[in-house]
């Protein structure tokens, strides 16, 4: 063989039988061969199995897939590129023209765009309500056909808890699919409670390090493969070395999560009580709205805390500014902390009615807590608090 077909037509060094890899390796292949063409007829069957394009299917995303398949106590799992590729995927899937979805004002704002925009132009229609309007829930789901209630639990930015048991009864009562952005609660919570759609951004906690992208979408073998088949089409897919990260990453998932989310509610204990902070929103205080909720859900109170300070909007930007560890940032749930400041929290998408059950005020800041040594994440809050207080 000449050197030119050589390069080309590379030798490849077998494995010796019960000698593998401890970290299984990146196929970072875009074609699979097939040894015959039997064997590419079945690859490229609906049913067959095996791999043929990495756009349909990649070794290295379906072994990320079943790990996060049974992280969610599900059946199956679709990934793709990023999370709302995952959020776009899904409701392209499910909806055809004509039907209509329910969805909140408490949902992150790029999902809200999609239902008013995007699918606005298929002749999709939607119902935005709040989350805790449960005489409006059942209203809507009896007085209008619905194929899908799409819904978060807890809410971006500021953590309400939906009561999930009583929305999915409420939604299959009337014949609707429900699906949640299940992101903030993490791969351990809600998956006993009969949501027929799980969707996660992998960018968040599942990679956790901020370097990586990746959206799922997590269900029975049924409704994933519905998915399934519109990622196939669409073609959001997720690269195999990004695969690869987000396995590495979800290796110390569960201690990342565990000792974020204690530093997390001791930092909202501690804010509680400080004068300057008007309120502070995070399911793991007793006195917050939906902490009995979240107690019978979740698995734990989450990362993410959401604050409204007792100043004006003008203290809330030195705020932000003064802070030396809270990164101004988008996104959540890396190793390290940031913060989503009031200007650019605000749903300017809402009309007036909708910001007020958004929850979101004119000082409202998220806040995502991250590895760092809680004493010094309080120390620099404080101080932040110290240098906005200190200019009125």
């Amino acid at each position: 063989m000449k050197p030119r077909t050589r390069v080309n037509h590379p030798p490849h060094t077998p494995l010796p039988p019960g000698n593998q890899p401890l970290v299984a390796p990146i196929y970072q292949s875009v074609k699979f061969e097939l040894e015959s063409l039997a064997a590419a007829e079945r690859a490229w069957a609906a049913h067959g199995h095996g791999f043929h394009y990495s756009r349909v299917a990649n070794p290295t995303v379906a072994d990320l897939e079943a790990l996060l398949a049974e992280l969610q106590g599900q059946a199956a799992c679709v990934a793709v590129g990023t999370g709302l590729a995952a959020v776009a995927t899904t409701l392209l899937a499910l909806l055809s023209a004509g039907d209509h979805v329910l969805g909140f004002v408490e949902t992150y704002g790029p999902t809200r765009g999609l239902f008013v925009r995007t699918l606005a132009r298929f002749g999709v229609t939607h119902t935005l309500l709040s989350i805790e309007d449960r005489a409006g829930i059942e209203r809507v789901l009896a007085e209008r056909p619905t194929r899908l209630v799409w819904f978060e639990s807890p809410t971006n930015p500021v953590l309400k808890i939906a009561d999930i048991g009583h929305l999915v009864a409420t939604a299959h009562r009337h014949g609707a699919l429900t699906a949640i952005d299940n992101t903030f609660a993490g791969f351990e919570s809600h998956g006993d409670l009969g949501v027929d759609l799980y969707v996660h951004s992998l960018t968040k906690y599942a990679s956790g390090h901020g370097d990586v992208m990746g959206g799922a979408v997590i269900g029975s073998a049924e409704h994933v493969r519905t998915v399934r088949l519109q990622a196939t089409a669409l073609g959001p897919a997720l690269d195999p070395h990004a695969a690869f990260l987000v396995q590495r990453g979800l290796r110390t998932y569960h201690v990342r999560r565990a000792a974020q989310c204690e530093t997390a509610a001791r930092i909202a204990e501690v804010l509680q009580r400080d004068p300057r902070v008007l309120r502070v929103r995070y399911p793991g205080l007793p006195a917050d709205p939906g902490h009995v909720l979240a107690r019978k859900q979740m698995r734990d109170f989450g990362t993410v805390l959401c604050i409204d300070l007792a100043g004006t909007a003008e203290q809330s930007r030195i705020f932000a500014d003064t802070l030396k560890l809270f990164a101004i940032a988008a996104s959540l749930g890396s190793t390290e902390s940031l913060i989503v400041p009031p200007p650019l929290l605000q749903p300017r998408d809402l009309t007036a009615e909708q910001r007020l059950s958004s929850g979101i005020g004119p000082t409202t800041a998220r806040l995502s807590i991250g590895l760092e040594d809680p004493d010094d994440l309080l120390a620099d809050l404080g101080a932040a608090l110290d240098a906005a207080f200190a200019a009125r």
